[in-house]
């Protein structure tokens, strides 16, 4: 029977894979799961995947050469997410292996996210919330309301899409800076990142991290923010200079933020942020809802069922160089 190997840590594993999951992977494949509770370095997986004909692995789990050189009958490398970034493609493909990833199944999630960031962040609910815990009352201030503001997104993938039309329902107007030409609709335009900056009560970040987003909002980009506006990212945090985010916080510049992701491991926001009495932080949770993580997992229990039926899945990444497949095909079949 073919063996799969799941790195995800132990106290990870309900959460980020599910009981559905597991007991579908089960039903095709002998499963053997990460005993600890933290990720395995790549010697450790190399040793614990040694007979392993297929790997599922964490959001994190990096993939160097190393671990495709060490583990010669790993046919297939499956992300259960859609960030391959940690992979070393190339490395995959020189030794055979096949390497997919997931698609995304957190739009509504993340997209409610933000909405609920923006709300919170115009009127205070948890500032309140925290006052009246800490010393049973709390002082009302003025809000301000979405319905009639602009909310500016960068990056109008299908997350920006979904977000847009939320935003739309809402009332307010939106303003898109992205380099692929957007479908025009009411109450919406595209246009330059400058005039988005310049244009909006929120920006909602949602560009693709690569090397031509790093620091995308520096200190320039902050500055050019109108004072008092609200800055939000749930994508990735390499996109921010966080010590130029500090700085716009500090001198009240910016209104305030939400962040769900940042500098720190596993994409987690940085504590120097996390902790001004600006920032609304939450531990990466945008894409945290039981439809979003399952979407995924099962996904990529599909993905190994189609390779296990002699198919390729949807979302391999280099199918032309998985030379290794044929040999565990080969070995199955026997």
């Amino acid at each position: 029977m073919t063996t799969v190997f799941v790195t995800h840590p132990s106290h990870r594993l309900d959460q980020y894979f599910g009981a559905r999951a597991l007991a579908a992977l089960r039903g095709i494949a002998e499963v053997r799961l990460n005993p600890e509770a933290r990720e395995l370095a790549t010697g450790e997986l190399v040793a614990a995947a040694a007979d392993c004909d297929a790997m599922i692995a964490y959001r994190q789990t990096p993939a160097p050469r190393e671990l495709f050189e060490g583990l010669p009958r790993l046919a297939a490398f499956l992300r259960c997410a859609v960030d391959i970034r940690t992979i070393d493609v190339a490395a995959a493909s020189r030794q055979g292996v096949l390497v997919t990833q997931a698609s995304p199944g957190y739009v509504a999630a993340v997209s409610e996210w933000i909405v609920g960031a923006m709300v919170d962040l115009a009127r205070g609910f948890s500032r309140y919330a925290a006052d009246y815990h800490r010393q049973g009352t709390a002082v009302p201030a003025m809000g301000r309301q979405l319905r009639g503001a602009t909310l500016g997104v960068i990056g109008y993938g299908q997350i920006g899409a979904d977000l847009a039309g939320l935003a739309l329902a809402l009332g307010m107007q939106v303003l898109v800076a992205d380099p692929q030409p957007v479908a025009a609709r009411p109450g919406l335009r595209q246009v330059s990142l400058a005039a988005l900056l310049a244009g909006s009560d929120f920006v909602a970040c949602l560009a693709p991290a690569n090397a031509g987003t790093e620091n995308l909002m520096d200190a320039a980009a902050f500055a050019a923010m109108p004072r008092g506006s609200f800055f939000i990212n749930a994508s990735r945090g390499e996109l921010v200079d966080e010590a130029a985010l500090l700085a716009a916080l500090e001198r009240g510049h910016l209104g305030g933020c939400a962040l769900d992701v940042g500098r720190a491991p596993d994409q987690m926001p940085s504590p120097a942020l996390a902790r001004h009495p600006l920032v609304l932080a939450t531990p990466h949770i945008g894409g945290l809802t039981v439809p979003a993580i399952e979407h995924q997992a099962l996904e990529t229990v599909e993905q190994l069922g189609e390779l296990l039926r002699g198919g390729i899945p949807r979302g391999a990444v280099n199918a032309g160089d998985a030379r290794r497949l044929a040999r565990w095909h080969a070995g199955s079949a026997a």
